[in-house]
């Protein structure tokens, strides 16, 4: 037990976990077939503990930065902030696709690797094209209809029971937002009752992290025996491209969290190692959810109001990593059939990649590979014979996308946290969410300048993805 918690909280320890993991997989699967196993249950608690704290923290986040200052304008902000950062993700990953060219001039031997899994599929493989792309298909066709469907649940239970995150969150939201208006005498009850269900979840959760270095262990085995050395030649220019461009993103995120903050980089990434190592290895984007939380609230003292309601909604809804991945894989598969690309192409990719990944909300592993095709459609790319091959590398791709995704939420966090140093003396310790009401707060404004600048960007981004959204209803 002494060793695991000393490995859970060592990065040295976890990178040597991680190593040995590798080679675990290689030459001794059996070994590293049980840690994955045991890592899986791992997950299983965690996720179990994750959906219930969504919604107690979304409850507690609601109430919080309604109480705030301007409430209206910070919660603009978040949204206007979240918009961006996704955004900026499809740029730069079209661009980086422009200039480093992934998919072009392959070898011989890789395109008979490539072109061999696409006839594979075709041949024997029907079934996996319409389990693994019927939803992308469905998207492209139907986006509204799949919007509407999950996002505005008509049963609140049973999308809890199933571990629908987006129609969770539309309900929590709805429900939080009530129970935010009402008077703490009212809600004093149900507020203690809630406290307690959250200290629960955060004792069950701080318990189950002993075994994060099993996790990483068997993670790494299990990649490294479930990958074909031939298919990741072949798609090594995309993975290079892809995991080069993540790191630059997520290191230019670490700094501005660690500029906000005003500590140490090192201390930083040591308060969020358990986020980013849970979402790097469980292909979860709300499995890291308490952890972050915590890591950035009680860790780097970041408005706990702030953090409670920004990361259960950023789990769902910000997925910079699969805005970047979209666009990516687009220009892979145009580099791969020769598809030249103009200015307009390269716009269009960066404006469906952004909307690929916020219809793909909700979604994990697998099944966020299927919207690549959204994307691919507006190009008139083939979208099944070209996901196939997304389908063989996902287990290498899915844990740096939602790495890249929790460091822009924690981005948006700490752009918004900003200039509330009493939230961060009232919450970094703990304290109770029904104690008393907050003090005096440093008030959140903008100039006129910024305020026209924030908006303006906002409505450009807003108007693209509604443009995108009639043009793919349109098809």
């Amino acid at each position: 037990m002494k060793t695991l918690q000393t490995l859970s909280q060592s990065t040295l320890g976890l990178l040597l976990c991680l190593a040995v993991g590798g080679l675990c997989g290689v030459f001794a699967a059996q070994a590293g077939a049980f840690a994955y196993f045991i890592g899986e249950l791992y997950l299983s608690v965690v996720n179990m503990a994750a959906v219930p704290l969504l919604v107690v923290a979304t409850f507690f986040g609601l109430r919080q930065v309604l109480a705030l200052p301007r409430p209206t304008v910070r919660t603009g902000t978040i949204v206007g902030l979240a918009v961006g950062l996704v955004v900026l993700c499809a740029i730069g990953g079209t661009l980086a696709g422009v200039l480093m060219m992934p998919g072009q001039h392959l070898s011989i031997a890789a395109h008979e690797q490539l072109g061999g899994l696409v006839l594979k599929s075709a041949g024997d493989g029907g079934e996996v094209r319409v389990t693994l792309f019927g939803q992308a298909a469905h998207a492209a066709s139907n986006v509204g209809a799949y919007g509407v469907h999950d996002l505005f649940p008509d049963n609140f239970y049973r999308v809890l029971a199933e571990g629908r995150s987006l129609g969770i969150l539309t309900g929590t939201i709805l429900f939080g937002m009530a129970f935010a208006t009402l008077s703490r005498d009212q809600s004093n009850m149900l507020n203690n009752v809630f406290e307690g269900v959250y200290r629960t979840l955060e004792v069950i959760i701080a318990h189950a992290n002993l075994l994060i270095p099993v996790l990483a262990f068997g993670m790494a085995a299990h990649l490294t025996s479930h990958t074909e050395r031939a298919t990741l030649s072949a798609m090594g220019g995309f993975l290079l491209c892809f995991l080069l461009v993540t790191l630059l993103l997520g290191g230019f995120a670490l700094a501005m969290i660690t500029a906000r903050s005003s500590q140490p980089l090192g201390q930083v990434i040591k308060g969020l190692k358990a986020p980013l190592l849970v979402g790097l290895t469980s292909g979860s984007a709300t499995a890291p959810i308490p952890h972050t939380i915590e890591a950035m609230s009680a860790g780097l003292g970041f408005s706990r109001g702030i953090v409670e309601l920004v990361v259960p909604f950023g789990s769902v809804f910000v997925r910079a990593g699969s805005a970047l991945y979209f666009a990516l894989a687009t220009v892979f598969v145009a580099n791969l059939y020769e598809r030249p690309l103009d200015a307009s192409d390269i716009a269009m990719i960066a404006a469906a990649a952004t909307l690929a990944s916020f219809i793909s909300a909700g979604q994990n592993g697998v099944a966020t590979v299927g919207y690549t095709g959204v994307v691919l459609s507006f190009l008139h790319l083939p979208v099944e014979a070209a996901g196939v091959l997304f389908v063989t590398i996902d287990l290498i791709c899915e844990g740096p996308r939602n790495v890249l995704s929790l460091l822009s939420v924690c981005t948006v966090i700490a752009l918004v946290s900003a200039g509330l140093p009493s939230e961060r003396t009232q919450f970094a310790d703990g304290h109770s969410h029904g104690g008393p009401q907050l003090g005096q707060v440093l008030r959140f404004e903008f100039t006129r300048a910024q305020l026209v600048l924030a908006v303006g960007c906002a409505a450009v981004a807003a108007s693209l993805i509604v443009l995108m959204g009639i043009g793919v209803g349109a098809r």
